[in-house]
């Protein structure tokens, strides 16, 4: 069975929509154009793919099984469009990209100048966020390259193997806490302290509690949990707070004597970092590219 990419471009329109109208505006056709267009592709599949309520349009089983391959055919459709412009110059390639805070704030900034330096035509979205929301938004399309900690890889998601770099963390205060003053400070010296990390669940969070563990220390006094970096950042340079943190995600701090790690003898811990793409499907022209400067970058 072979399907037309216009009738599945209207299938997507409709569930991405929520209503035959709605999607007919997002496509520029008529509402009838539209019924006529999905009602061809229904005939195609042998069933019909939406319910239709009062209220919009709700997946049948079959449009449900349907929806992942029609929306990964759109994506790899446009992703093919979009190379060939670029390479005939005659439109801006896209690299769509997420990573974690900590290489969003070096690495992959290092990594997109070198990229849009060789290929100025080029243009760049970003998403930062924890692993979980890096995971969907590689998984519907949102992105194509996600950089994050190392992990096991999955039925959709896998690592770019050749693409693996390390970095350490710590725990960090600001530059005038009181614990800098504290002589041979010891990791349960922070305990009664107030606390600001990324939430529970989390990769820092985890790294965190395993290297407490390892001392055989509950965990600390955490008073925030934040998914936002900033707001940690401000948090631990301007109110008191301890963290932890990769150094790549304080360096700018670093630099401005606002934060810094804790002189605490055994009190950091290393991570393996790497990239991720979907298992199926090609990796589009404009990421492959940021993924040669990465794989470049990281090996030095």
């Amino acid at each position: 069975m072979t399907f037309d990419l216009q009738h599945l471009v209207a299938f997507n329109a409709i569930v991405s929509s929520g209503s035959l109208g709605r999607a007919a505006d997002a496509l520029n056709i008529t509402q009838p154009a539209l019924s006529r267009t999905i009602r061809r592709l229904e005939e195609q599949a042998g069933a019909a793919l939406f319910e239709r309520h009062s209220k919009g349009m709700q997946l049948t089983d079959v449009g449900l099984a349907l929806q992942p391959h029609a929306l990964l055919l759109q994506r790899e459709s446009e992703h093919a469009s979009e190379n060939i412009k670029a390479m005939l110059g005659l439109a801006k390639g896209t690299i769509r990209v997420g990573a974690v805070g900590s290489i969003a704030c070096l690495v992959l900034p290092l990594a997109i100048g070198r990229t849009c330096k060789k290929w100025p035509n080029l243009q760049v979205q970003i998403i930062e966020g924890v692993w979980d929301r890096l995971a969907d938004a590689l998984v519907s399309h949102e992105i194509d390259l996600a950089l994050g900690v190392d992990t096991e890889d999955t039925a959709e998601i896998v690592a770019v193997k050749d693409c693996r770099w390390e970095d350490t963390s710590y725990v960090v205060a600001g530059r005038h806490h009181p614990l800098r003053k504290k002589p041979k400070l010891k990791l349960s010296d922070t305990l009664a302290e107030r606390w600001a990390i990324l939430p529970k669940g989390t990769g820092p969070f985890e790294h965190m509690k395993s290297v407490f563990a390892r001392r055989n220390l509950a965990l600390p006094n955490v008073v925030v949990e934040t998914r936002s970096v900033t707001a940690l950042k401000s948090l631990i340079g301007h109110s008191g707070f301890l963290g932890w943190m990769p150094a790549p995600m304080y360096d700018a701090e670093r630099k401005a004597g606002l934060i810094d790690a804790l002189d605490i003898p055994g009190a950091s811990d290393r991570r393996t970092l790497t990239a991720f793409r979907r298992r199926a499907g090609m990796l589009p022209g404009p990421s492959t590219k940021l993924l040669e400067e990465l794989r470049a970058l990281t090996a030095a």
